[in-house]
């Protein structure tokens, strides 16, 4: 009876084992392909992590030109939108700008942008020039950029707000900008639609005397600009992100 017993164990045993020895090798012929799925499936819903640096014109407290760099990082995860904690008092006014490009680069993209944390900060010193929304098309540039994975030219910058619907708004210091950036080697700056060509009025004092007294005059002399010539860098008037993203070849 224990010898039976022993057999059946055996049989079963080699029963068993051959099911095994079959699964294993169907498993292997189709282990290719399943793991092309699996791969292509990860790489879905685990983006890679991606950079890209853009430079931002900005003007300072005495009317003169600045350029600093912008980093934007994106990395797997549940949309948040970051930046540096030593700088946070910098950003309090451009939150907004940051969240209106980040909406605009998931249209243009058609990427969820909720499926990352993008992080965003300043290179440099120069923090407390760039604030206020005149920024916005250039970290949209970035954040679009950063979701497509793809390198910001280092030879055209941009200055512009950003509304919702893509379009580029209208900025100040644009002549002062354009001479930052032709300082650094940009070979193209792009402005918002209308701003090539500047137009503002001169104060011209005019005096003269009569008698013991000096009389003086001040007038205004209404002078054009055309900030290209002028600047000496070929400057192109974009009316929103789309125009811009052809410069840049985004």
């Amino acid at each position: 009876m224990r010898k039976n017993t022993n057999y059946k164990i055996i049989i079963i045993a080699l029963i068993v084992g051959a099911l095994i020895g079959s699964f294993v090798t169907y498993s292997f012929v189709l282990t290719p392909a399943s793991i092309r799925q699996q791969i292509s499936t990860v790489r879905l819903d685990n983006p890679k992590s991606s950079i890209a640096e853009i430079n931002l014109a900005a003007v300072d407290r005495n009317g003169k030109g600045a350029v600093t760099g912008l980093i934007v990082e994106a990395k797997p995860g549940t949309g948040k939108i970051l930046t540096d904690i030593d700088k946070l008092l910098f950003w309090v006014d451009t939150q907004q700008s940051i969240q209106i490009a980040k909406a605009v680069a998931q249209n243009v993209t058609g990427i969820n942008a909720d499926n990352y944390d993008i992080i965003y900060t300043i290179a440099g010193d120069n923090i407390s020039l760039v604030g206020g929304p005149s920024a916005g098309a250039a970290i949209t540039l970035a954040t679009i950029a950063v979701l497509k994975n793809e390198t910001v030219p280092e030879d055209i910058m941009i200055t512009g707000t950003i509304e919702p619907d893509g379009s580029i708004g209208e900025v100040g210091g644009i002549l002062e900008k354009a001479k930052a950036a032709r300082e650094i080697g940009t070979t193209l700056f792009l402005v918002p639609d209308g701003e090539g060509i500047q137009t503002y009025l001169k104060p011209e004092e005019n005096c003269s005397r009569v008698g013991g007294f000096i009389y003086c005059e001040t007038t205004y002399r209404q002078i054009t600009v055309n900030i290209g010539n002028n600047v000496g860098i070929d400057v192109k008037e974009v009316s929103d992100i789309y125009e811009a993203l052809k410069y840049f070849n985004l």
